[in-house]
């Protein structure tokens, strides 16, 4: 419900008395920004409602996040994979890797149960959801390209399991 004022202001011009619905947008800024802080909306203090960024992201196959002032983590370090699911990055060795969303979402299932075997029906239900109409074969796919992104030094960490699915061992570095 908008506030009278609002309505009466801008109503008229967008369309809001003549009984046709607004629609309102959301802009979400980063807090890294230097235009979050002098953003701001009526009656709202600056910087109201931000957030610092979270610890360190998750990392898999022994590599360390470097940490910033703030606690905001950069590329990490070391050898490894390593999958940050919150800011939606997956590294190779401290570099980005370039994923699809489903690739992403594969990998982070993956890498968050290592050594546990998952079938190809529980990957289906597990990263394209219940509604998902396909078979095996989809996963079979995103694996394959998922593998020829981790490269020669990592895609072995992808195990096929025969006739019955795929499992994540993390790499010895």
């Amino acid at each position: 419900m908008l506030p009278q004022g609002l309505i009466a202001q801008y109503g008229a011009q967008y369309g809001g008395l003549s009984g046709s619905p607004m629609v309102g947008y959301l802009v979400l800024v980063p807090v890294e920004s230097p235009a979050a802080g002098s953003v701001g909306l009526p009656g709202v203090p600056a910087g109201a409602g931000a957030h610092p960024a979270p610890g360190p992201q998750s990392v898999v196959g022994g590599t360390a996040a470097h940490v910033v002032a703030g606690g905001r983590p950069v590329r990490p370090a070391g050898r490894g994979i390593a999958v940050d699911t919150e800011r939606r990055n997956a590294y190779v060795d401290g570099r980005l890797l370039d994923l699809t969303y489903l690739e992403f979402e594969l990998l982070a299932h993956l890498t968050e149960h290592p050594q546990r075997v998952h079938t190809r029906d529980h990957l289906v239900s597990a990263v394209w959801g219940y509604g998902h109409v396909g078979d095996g074969r989809t996963v079979d796919v995103h694996v394959a390209r998922l593998r020829r992104k981790l490269g020669p030094a990592y895609r072995d960490t992808i195990v096929t399991v025969r006739r019955v699915g795929y499992k994540y061992t993390p790499a010895t570095v």
